[in-house]
């Protein structure tokens, strides 16, 4: 039926618009109908009552021809009636049909076929249309050390590379730079002792870079809780205050002149945290005495991009779950644990609220230093997905959505 789905589509309008219902019609159908009835059985009644007579009829057949006449032309008129009504309706409906959605963005949605999921955002044809930035790779000069699970920031034309495990059994302590102008690597400089060895947040405003907690060791040793600041062009190390409870790979960026922490695993290594904390600084000051705490990020869980663009903060991708220490070893040896890598992208709004956005094209984890935005478009290249490790470049289509 047609006509209820109209007026269902246009209840969602902007505008409201309200043609002559179904309803309406099948009343004056129904009418017409009646009207047309109660004329036939007139007549027959007035048969079968005898209030004609039929040699009456015969001595007055003018009179009842020019009676028949009137009651066809009745009935004539009725059926005009209705058939004028009906071609108007027909073309209201035509009319809102085609041409008012000339002017009104109209969404047709489709009944959800079995097995299939349907999307809960749909994306502005505008970013739909863009097409990704063409990346050409160039193998440049190696890293002095291999690393797995260290920390990367680019500050000007320089790379500050930290800590990482060299093996299972040997971490770094010290800080690497690579020089993007000549290709070269140098300035090689130490960690403060007790800052940790992998597994760190760290984000920078330019000069300044905030390490903060980690795992402190190599295997699967535990976290520490300890904080410090950088200021790269002394290559001098400040303390800072610690975070609340030590956490092993927390999503940390600056937004609005504070350093945010959240998310990461707990101190199992294996449990997803939730919890998100703030605290002022300025220049590689800490501002303020403790730690502010702030809204849980909605999925928690370490090794996610954490990035900020047009004054919003965004939490992307990750995972629930790590490695362990296994129980009772001397050593801390790693034991596997079942790790789920998700797609999930986050959004912090001005109201200090969660907002979910559209999910990567793909779950990735281990980008928190592996992301960048070129003209406008975050790219995200590598990470880990579905436990296994990835070496493609991934700006994954996912380029289409305003960041």
């Amino acid at each position: 039926m047609r006509a209820p789905d109209l007026l269902s589509c246009r209840d969602e309008k902007p505008f409201q618009v309200f043609p002559i219902s179904t309803l309406q019609f099948h009343s004056l159908d129904r009418s017409i109908d009646r009207s047309l009835a109660l004329s036939d059985r007139s007549l027959g009644l007035a048969f079968s009552l005898g209030f004609v007579r039929p040699n009456e009829m015969a001595r007055t057949s003018g009179k009842h021809k020019s009676s028949k006449l009137v009651l066809i032309l009745i009935l004539v008129g009725f059926l005009g009636l209705a058939l004028v009504a009906d071609l108007l309706w027909a073309s209201s409906s035509s009319y809102w049909e085609f041409d008012r959605s000339e002017g009104v963005n109209v969404l047709n949605v489709e009944k959800e076929k079995p097995g299939k999921a349907v999307s809960e955002r749909v994306l502005s044809a505008t970013f739909a249309d863009l097409a990704a930035p063409e990346l050409q790779w160039e193998k440049m000069a190696a890293a002095p050390v291999p690393r797995l699970d260290g920390a990367a920031l680019q500050i000007k034309n320089l790379l500050y590379v930290f800590a990482g495990y060299g093996t299972i059994d040997y971490v770094h302590s010290h800080v690497d730079i690579y020089n993007f102008t000549d290709n070269t690597w140098g300035g090689r400089f130490d960690m403060p002792k007790e800052m940790a060895h992998s597994h760190l947040g760290m984000v920078t405003d330019g000069r300044y870079i905030y390490v903060v907690t980690g795992q402190y060791g190599p295997q699967c040793r535990g976290p520490t809780a300890r904080t410090f600041v950088l200021d790269t062009e002394t290559k001098k190390w400040k303390d800072m205050l610690p975070l609340p409870v030590p956490r092993y790979a927390p999503a940390t960026q600056l937004w609005r002149g504070r350093l945010h922490v959240m998310g990461g695993s707990k101190e199992d290594r294996h449990e997803p945290a939730l919890e998100h904390w703030s605290i002022a600084v300025k220049n590689g000051r800490v501002l303020e005495k403790e730690w502010r705490k702030e809204i849980p990020i909605p999925r928690g869980g370490p090794h996610r991009a954490c990035v900020v663009f047009n004054d919003r903060l965004y939490a992307i991708g990750g995972q629930e779950g790590d490695f362990m220490a296994k129980p009772g070893s001397p050593i801390f040896k790693c034991s596997r644990r079942n790790e789920v890598v998700f797609d999930n992208v986050y959004m912090l709004d001005d109201d200090m609220k969660w907002k979910d956005m559209p999910p990567m094209p793909k779950p990735d984890s281990h980008i928190e230093f592996a992301w960048a935005i070129v003209n406008n478009s975050l790219v995200i290249a590598g990470g880990t997905t579905e436990k296994h490790p990835v070496d493609k470049e991934d700006d994954i289509g996912w380029r289409n959505v305003p960041i």
